[in-house]
């Protein structure tokens, strides 16, 4: 494991800022995100999960590393629209408004595709894809009034280039990308911007449980530096894009791997 650098953890990127991440408990990318926000100056951060008591343990445990008391947890399934529009509502009221929505939520999985069930198709883009515009539509209604808001969403190379087994996940991957895109271009007329971050790999357990370790190992040696990303590493990248360090970008994918195609 790569440890991340002194230097990348005290910039206060996001001084001042309330975020809220979709999925982000456990040990994954969204509770990576959620650490690195508080590291660099969030005011407040909510996070969301499916899941109760690993959201509630997620909680204390954000609490706990990074000092930052304005935490808060909310359960919420992406593709329950009702759910969706009690989450946002929650995290303004308790945050006096989100500033940055960093749309993690997301599910994969390996099969061919002549061995897919319809359910299983719809399942990954329902989640991935359909789940990422629920939360998108819901935040622009809060954030397109107010003249300021930026979202960040999570993409991933399959969305570029093919992979056997992935059929439903590249093809989610890839909507969130036009997603990202076009929503760049409405968002814009009210001073929102919204970009994505795609990354390759990036081990962590929720990923190791659903795909076979051979397959994350080979996958992690074509990579420039012959390794996985850490989630740090691309929860870096999110902060960068929900900075005003990128204040002139919208509507772009930024890779976060050597392998664009």
């Amino acid at each position: 494991m790569k440890e991340p650098p002194p230097y990348v953890k005290g910039h206060n990127l996001l001084e001042g800022k309330s975020v809220l991440i979709t999925a982000a408990a456990g040990a994954g990318i969204g509770f990576a995100a959620a650490t690195r926000a508080a590291e660099e100056g969030a005011r407040a951060v909510t996070i969301s999960d499916i899941h109760e008591g690993r959201l509630e343990k997620a909680v204390a445990t954000l609490k706990e590393q990074t000092g930052l008391e304005a935490v808060y947890g909310k359960v919420a399934n992406v593709t329950v629209e009702e759910d969706v529009q009690s989450l946002i509502d929650e995290a303004e009221a308790s945050m006096g408004g989100v500033d940055v929505l960093i749309n993690n939520a997301g599910l994969g999985g390996t099969k061919l595709l002549v061995d897919m069930e319809d359910d299983e198709w719809s399942r990954v883009l329902d989640i991935t894809l359909t789940g990422t515009m629920r939360m998108t539509r819901a935040m622009l209604k809060k954030m397109q009034p107010r003249g300021a808001g930026v979202i960040v969403n999570n993409a991933s190379v399959l969305g570029w280039r093919a992979q056997k087994e992935q059929c439903h996940y590249a093809a989610a991957k890839a909507g969130v990308m036009a997603l990202t895109r076009c929503s760049a271009l409405e968002a814009a007329d009210h001073g929102v911007r919204i970009n994505a971050v795609s990354p390759s790999i990036a081990f962590h357990e929720f990923l190791k449980k659903t795909t076979p370790m051979e397959l994350l190992e080979e996958l992690a040696s074509k990579e420039a530096f012959g390794r996985a990303a850490e989630v740090w590493e691309v929860a870096n990248v999110m902060m960068f894009l929900a900075s005003d360090y990128s204040g002139y970008m919208t509507g772009e994918i930024v890779s976060c791997s050597s392998q664009r195609a």
